[in-house]
Order: C-alpha cells, then structure tokens, then sequence
C-alpha cells in the first residue's frame, strides 16, 4: 500500500495547482500578481502574461477596491491567519465577475516576516445572479402582498395559517402575529375549507361559497373570494385564499341603484307634469289664437295678446325647466343634420327683432368670409343658444345696439369651431356677479327688484348646450362702453360640398281642389277638441272627433282616414294601443297618416311613439304652424306618384 510520502510532494503540488478548479494566486506585499494558475486564468478572461501586467486593483470593481483592507491588516498583525468574502472584479470583455475569496498570508519561517498572500478565488457569478433574481422575485411577492388592496392569506394543507398581509389584519382584526398558526376555518369556515382541500382543479364553485369572512369582532365582511394553490416542486403544499372587502363596492352599487330609481321617479315627474301644464296651456293658446282670427275690436283685441302673451311667458318657463332637467340627466342629444349658418344667424335676429325695433335699438350681424355656408351639427340647440342671447341682449339694453358676429377660429380636416359673439351696449354684470352668470336659478336682478322676468336658467342651458356641442361660453365686460358682450364656440362638421336642397310648394286652394283630406281628431279634453277642430278648419279642412282610443279604431273600420291627430293619453285605450290595432286591421297602402298628440316633451318619446307605429310628433300646445305643416306634408305625400 502507497503512502504519502512515496509521491513527489513539489510535483503533487504543482498538479494541484494546474489542475484545481478553484483560481489560486500567488501575490506579493505590493498587490501584484506573482503566480496565477490556469483557473484564474479563465475566470478572468486574460493570459497568463496579460494578468501579469496588471495588479489586482486593476480589475477589480470600483466599490470593492478597498473593502477588505481591514481584513488585510489583522493578517498582518497577525490577529487572523486566513479570511474570507465576497469581491467583485471586471473580466476582460466588461463584464462583472463575482467571487468568493479566501486569502492566507504566507510568512518566513525564521523571523516571521511577511513574504506573499495566497488567494484562493471561485467564481460565485451564476448562483449570484440566481440569488438577486431570487431576491427579486422575494421582493416583488412582498410588495404585491403589502401594497395589494385584497387581503392575501397563506395556509398549509392542514388548515393552518402560514402568513398574511396587511390588508388580512385589515380585514379579519387579528394581527398578522396572531393568524400565523391560526385556522383558517376560524375566517372561512370549516365546510369551506373541506371544499378547497377536495377540490384539485376548478376552484370557481368554492370561491363562490365563500362570500364572507368572519372578523375577530364577531361581524361578518362580505368579500369575492379567490383560491390559489401553491405549487413547490409541482408538488401542492397548500393555498392562498385572496379576498377583496365588498363592503364599500355593495355601499356604491346600492346608491347607484337608489340615483337611479331617483334620476327615473325625476324623469317619471318631469313627464307627467309636462303634460299636467301643458295639456291646459294648449287650450289658452290655442284659443287665443283663434279669437285673434275673429272679428275682435281694439280693446278685446288687446286683452286677448295680453293673455297671450302670459301663456306663451308661461310656456318657456316650463320648457326652460323642463330643458334643463332633461339636460341635467344627461337625456338632451345632439342631433345632427346641414344648415345654412348664415341663415340660422339671420332668422334668429328676425325672431327678436320686433322687440329690439320696439326699443329703436340698433341691431347689426357680422359673418366672416371664412365661416362655410354648410355645417353639420345640432341647428336645434345652436337656435336655442342664440337665441337665448340675444333674447337677454334686448332685454337688459334700454338703448343703444346689439351686434352678433360669427368667424371661425380653428379649422380641421372635416370640421371647424365656430366662435359667435353676442355684444350689446346695455347695463352690464356687476364684476362681483359674473363668477354667478352661468349657474342655474341664478339672476342678476334680485327677485325683489328685478325689473325683467324669467326663471334665472337661461344662461345655464345655454352653457350645458355649448358644452354638449364641443365648446365654451364666457362673459367679457365691455371695456369702452357699458354693455355685455358674450362669447360661445362650437364644433361642427363641414362637407366639402353642400347641395341645397328646394321642395315646390302646393297652396292650400289646390290642395284642397286636388285631393281634399279626411281627417279624424282623437282626443279626450274637450278645449283641445276644440282648439284642434278650429285649426283644422282655419286650414279649410273638416275633421271628425272622437273621446278615446276605441273610438278612433271604430271609425277608422267605418271611414278611411287620411290624417288623425291621435292623443297619447286616453282613457279605455290609450294612443299607442289605438295606433298598433289601427295598423293591423289596415293594409300598409290604406294606413292613415298618424301624429302623436302629447303633452309629454321629454327625450325618447318620439321614438317612443315612432316605433309604436305612428308618423309624426306634435308636443303641446300645438301651434296653428304646426298642425299646418303636417297637413301640408300629407298632402306631398298623397299627390307623390
């Protein structure tokens, strides 16, 4: 049998050396390489010969230049024979290069004096990268249980609790020292936990079971549950169980369904009261209307416009409310179509231009080249604003001029803003009042004082509006001169090339030679057969009445209709019911024209009564113009082949 001491102890070493898989070096008291063998070598990426070349504090990383300097010291005052850390260098090609060092100093024999430093080096680089990864991984799971708003918790196959989050003592009042070893069946009940631990794939119809857990304090939290098995080494070793508190969600969703049943029972409101005022202020207006017609001398003549004249004051009243309403609960549209921007520009000041010609005031437009004769938007809500505005111009203007101008302040592609100023040289806003101009109710005139009437919505509605059509309104003093001058913008679409359209026109003495019409009234209130019956002979036509909606299908059966006016609200059968019999019983070809009669002005009607059947949509009170321009539509449509 060999011994030790039979081998070459300097050859046996040398092996070692060349062949170790560890880097081992040789280095003086200066810090330079006396001898490196081959692992070094590799490790670092140099020759033999290049390594020379350098010192160890050539290659190694800045940081780390003098960080084991202490350790260095206790070697050589002899308090340490070895040490051992942790370095980082640089390899040839860049890269960082971790490693474990181990370093010895090697001393005389006789006197002890230091000679050289043995430095045994492994590369750790892999399993160190493995370990920042870890850590980062570590540190990611920390932070998603720390910062996640849903309660985490942890638990082992036997039921017992491993760790939690904040959100867990949150949700559950134990801290997180008291659910460690904890059960979970004390939070989730012990049927649910039975659940989770039988079930091995789907977990959907455990979660849904569990909808609650229990608080330390006895109360129960409504949560959505999730589990999540945790696998180590594809092995099962227990669960998360992640539940999200519903307590502030369940709170949210009860009031938006009591917003809602509000935002409805308002709309329900709105609907009926519409039709409770305007149902009677039909009949005012439309009666005065047609005593205007007869034979009245000056002094009726007068009372008659002034009663009028408070109806209609009455009228926007309601429908400034009403409007606003609708605009509030988010049910007011744009509905878009081509018009002329000049000519709404234009009717508008003829709308108002009587009161300003009362008032001998000056009134002027102002339309820059720039803005196209064709857009496409809402001409509805555009009218309604600018008339608005020029409306309240006129009113807070004794004398003096009201100008309207329109230019076009941006232009892009298929669309432009539009920037319309309305100047006047009237009273004025107090600068105190101005931040109030555009809230609802709100009038400069105190109610006590004022001198002109109004709900104090105007400016609101017309803010709402310029909103719904991409734009802004402001107030802007007039600095020169007293007066107002307001300023809205809108966005429209433009065509590049508009076509006007021109419709001829029949009047009424050959419509009614041509092709007289029949025509049936269905109607329950007696002044609105009344008031309708008179339009419809004012226009040369006769017409049928009828109290409900029976009746109107029993004539229809006996008589073929061109036209009936069809009230919505009937006793015994109702306009929409009518309209759907009156349509089965008849062909598509001997249909009558059908014009829904309601006092109902809130969005969706119309569709409403159009998909039920009917034609046309007159909201109440009907004017002369109205009931006219149905009756001439049906005539078109008669005399088209």
């Amino acid at each position: 049998m060999q011994t030790i001491e039979e081998f070459d102890h300097q050859a046996l070493f040398e092996h070692v050396y060349k062949n170790a898989p560890i880097g081992i070096a040789l280095i003086s008291m200066e810090r330079k390489w006396l001898s490196v063998n081959p692992t070094v070598c590799k490790i670092f990426g140099y020759t033999e010969e290049e390594l020379m070349m350098l010192t160890a504090e050539d290659i190694s990383y800045p940081d780390d230049v003098n960080e084991n300097e202490q350790l260095i010291k206790q070697l050589l005052d002899g308090v340490a024979s070895t040490f051992e850390s942790e370095k980082r260098y640089f390899n040839k090609k860049g890269d960082i290069i971790w490693t474990t060092l181990h370093v010895s100093l090697v001393r005389d024999e006789n006197d002890g004096k230091p000679l050289f430093f043995i430095a045994q080096i492994i590369d750790i680089t892999k399993s160190k990268i493995a370990e920042q990864r870890l850590q980062e991984s570590i540190e990611r799971y920390t932070s998603l249980k720390k910062y996640n708003h849903d309660a985490i918790i942890s638990f082992g196959l036997d039921g017992k609790i491993i760790n939690g989050n904040q959100m867990a003592e949150h949700l559950t009042g134990y801290k997180i020292k008291e659910l460690i070893g904890g059960k979970i069946s004390e939070i989730i009940g012990v049927k649910n936990l039975v659940q989770v631990l039988s079930v091995t794939t789907d977990y959907s119809s455990v979660e849904q079971s569990i909808d609650f857990v229990k608080n330390k304090s006895g109360h129960v939290v409504e949560v959505l549950a999730t589990i999540a098995p945790i696998f180590i080494h594809n092995k099962n070793v227990g669960f998360y169980l992640i539940a999200k508190d519903m307590t502030e969600q369940k709170r949210l969703i009860i009031e938006k369904e009591a917003a809602e049943k509000t935002n409805k029972a308002k709309s329900e409101f709105l609907a009926m009261m519409s039709h409770e005022i305007r149902t009677p202020m039909n009949g005012v207006i439309g009666m005065t209307d047609l005593l205007l017609e007869t034979n009245l001398d000056s002094e009726q003549n007068e009372y008659v416009e002034i009663i009028k004249k408070s109806g209609v004051t009455l009228l926007t009243i309601i429908n400034d409310i009403l409007d606003f309403s609708k605009i509030e609960s988010g049910k007011s549209e744009l509905v878009e179509e081509e018009f002329n921007v000049r000519a709404i520009v234009s009717e508008s000041i003829n709308m108002i231009l009587t009161k300003g010609l009362e008032k001998n005031l000056d009134i002027t437009t102002s339309v820059s080249p720039e803005v196209p004769n064709f857009v496409i938007g809402d001409v509805t809500k555009l009218r309604q604003v600018l008339m608005n505005l020029l409306s309240n111009a006129i009113k807070f203007t004794p004398n003096g001029a009201v100008k309207i101008s329109v230019e076009s302040t941006r232009r892009e592609q298929n669309a432009v803003c539009l920037q319309f100023t309305i100047r006047d040289t009237g009273v004025g806003v107090p600068e105190e009042k101005v931040v109030h101009l555009f809230e609802p109710f709100y009038q400069v005139d105190n109610f006590m004082t004022r001198k002109v009437e109004g709900t104090g919505l105007g400016l609101a509605i017309c803010k709402k509006l310029v909103e719904l059509m991409g734009g802004e309104i402001w107030y802007e003093p007039c600095s020169e001169e007293p007066g107002s001058t307001f300023i809205f913008t809108a966005i429209f679409q433009i065509e590049t090339n508009p076509e006007s359209m021109q419709y001829g026109m029949l009047t009424q003495s050959e419509t009614l030679l041509e092709n007289p019409l029949k025509i049936l009234i269905a109607e329950d209130n007696e002044v609105n057969q009344i008031v309708l019956r008179k339009m419809v002979e004012k226009l040369g036509y006769k017409a049928t009445v009828v109290q409900n909606g029976t009746e109107a299908v029993e004539a229809v059966k006996r008589f073929p209709y061109d036209i009936i006016f069809m009230d919505v609200q009937m006793p015994l059968m109702d306009g929409i019911e009518a309209t759907r019999s009156i349509k089965e019983i008849l062909s598509t070809k001997k249909n009558p024209f059908i014009v829904a009669v309601t006092a109902h002005a809130i969005k969706g009607d119309r569709d409403t009564y159009l998909a039920a059947g009917m034609d046309e949509y007159v909201s109440k009170p009907i004017s002369f113009d109205a009931v006219s321009e149905i009756i001439e539509n049906v005539v078109k449509l008669k005399n088209t082949p």
